[in-house]
């Protein structure tokens, strides 16, 4: 994934313009960092997106998976006015909630270089190191095939779409 020679911003990803376009469309701005598709609804249509480590000026990018899909994103945004947030931090085991944390950070931390010397992301899914801060960024990673708890715990409560 890393392309030699980029000064600012490691772990920089080649995406196909039609790509850009439509995740521009879905998220309603441009995006921020550079980013590939990881999954596609049954059209071929992004619904989640993998971004690289860094923005575009080298600063630290929290999130490495972003759920962009409207109709998944809608159907978790209800859950969390809901009240999942809490709900799942009741329910998912807190010991398997910290190794997915770890397996995040780390899934992110292989595609930046060793000797890079500005800051870092930190934490684990959506750039939190314990618990629960966002229903998106777990059910993201998810999708993209992470083995997250509260992921899972999402995918059980919100309907087949």
């Amino acid at each position: 994934m890393n392309q030699p020679g980029a000064p600012t911003s490691p772990g920089r990803i080649d995406v196909r313009i039609a790509d850009r376009a439509r995740v521009t469309e879905l998220l309603g701005r441009q995006p921020s960092c550079d980013f590939d598709v990881a999954v596609r609804d049954g059209a071929g249509d992004p619904v989640v997106i993998r971004n690289a480590p860094f923005f575009h000026d080298g600063t630290p990018m929290p999130t490495r998976y972003w759920l962009v899909g409207p109709l998944l994103s809608k159907a978790v945004s209800r859950l969390e006015t809901a009240g999942g947030v809490r709900q799942a931090e009741r329910e998912v085991d807190g010991a398997a909630l910290v190794r997915a944390h770890a397996r995040y950070a780390a899934e992110r931390d292989a595609v930046i270089p060793p000797a890079w010397d500005r800051p870092r992301p930190s934490g684990g899914v959506g750039g939190t190191r314990q618990g629960v801060k966002c229903l998106h960024a777990h059910y993201a990673w998810f999708l993209a095939g992470g083995d997250d708890p509260v992921g899972a715990w999402v995918h059980e409560r919100i309907p087949n779409l």
